[in-house]
């Protein structure tokens, strides 16, 4: 018969085991996740990224480095990483649902496009009248600018 110290040791060490093969299940299903879907996630953190140089480099020659506006930017990558990584799940869970990541997804990355362009011309990288250029072939329908 085994002692209460062997039993409790065995309990010890059934905890442990289950601990861990739970979360090398979780961190197996978010690499194998993350790997089957690089591109998108490639994709939203280099949007995020871009739009945040040059949101800080025109923020700086505008008002100086200011640490919670650097810090947006990482916390803007966070929600969008975690977005993802909610919508890629629902996809693999729920068959015809393949749709979702390009719906939600891609009217945050042109408007953050858009953004970068905008703050790119803000710090002096892209002249405004070629960004003006660039904005009036989106919107042909509204027609030519006044000034032109």
């Amino acid at each position: 018969m085994q002692s209460k110290m062997e039993l409790l040791k065995s309990a010890w060490v059934l905890t442990a085991m289950t601990l861990s093969t739970t979360c090398a299940f979780i961190g197996s299903y978010f690499m194998n996740l993350t790997a089957d879907n690089t591109e998108q996630y490639l994709a939203v953190v280099a949007v995020v990224l871009l739009d945040g140089f040059f949101g800080l480099i025109a923020g700086v020659k505008r008002e100086g480095f200011k640490t919670y506006k650097a810090l947006k930017v990482l916390k803007t990558l966070f929600a969008w990483v975690l977005i993802l990584t909610v919508i890629l799940s629902v996809e693999l869970g729920f068959k015809g649902t393949s749709w979702l990541s390009e719906t939600i997804l891609m009217p945050f990355i042109i408007f953050q496009l858009i953004s970068a362009l905008k703050n790119a011309s803000m710090s002096g990288f892209i002249k405004t009248e070629l960004l003006n250029k660039i904005l009036d072939k989106i919107d042909q329908h509204k027609g030519e600018r006044d000034g032109k």
